[in-house]
């Protein structure tokens, strides 16, 4: 695994975080995804009324990355409210495990960071190996 800058990846996260459109919720997170080529695309999460249509600032960051032709990605690190460390979510730690399994999750609060593989987040994840 590459070594990397966990404080400018998460300050990354944070500054993404400003961005969020979470005007139901009003639970804001940023994301920012560093691809194994040093790249780091941001993420925002971005509400629906609709609420099902809510995408989360992982999915966001990793759909934006995968969309310029990045595929191959080394840490992602997420920041909500200060004081607060949040987890992807199940959908969000579905879709990271299907394109980077071996990912790092940096959790930051603001203050402190929290450094996770995503392999134990989501145990005995589903795989496209059970897809026949």
């Amino acid at each position: 695994m590459k070594k990397y800058d966990i404080n400018n990846l998460t300050q990354k996260a944070l500054g993404a975080r400003q961005f969020s459109q979470a005007k139901y919720s009003h639970f804001e997170v940023g994301a920012a995804l560093l691809a194994e080529n040093g790249t780091i695309v941001t993420g925002c999460n971005v509400e629906s009324s609709s609420y099902g249509l809510t995408v989360c600032a992982e999915r966001v960051a990793l759909t934006k990355a995968l969309s310029e032709g990045i595929t191959k990605f080394t840490a992602i690190a997420i920041a909500a409210k200060d004081g607060e460390f949040c987890p992807p979510c199940g959908a969000c730690r579905q879709l990271l495990y299907d394109y980077a399994p071996d990912l790092d999750i940096i959790l930051t609060n603001g203050k402190e960071n929290k450094k996770y593989k995503l392999n134990d987040l989501l145990p005995l994840a589903f795989e496209d190996t059970q897809l026949g």
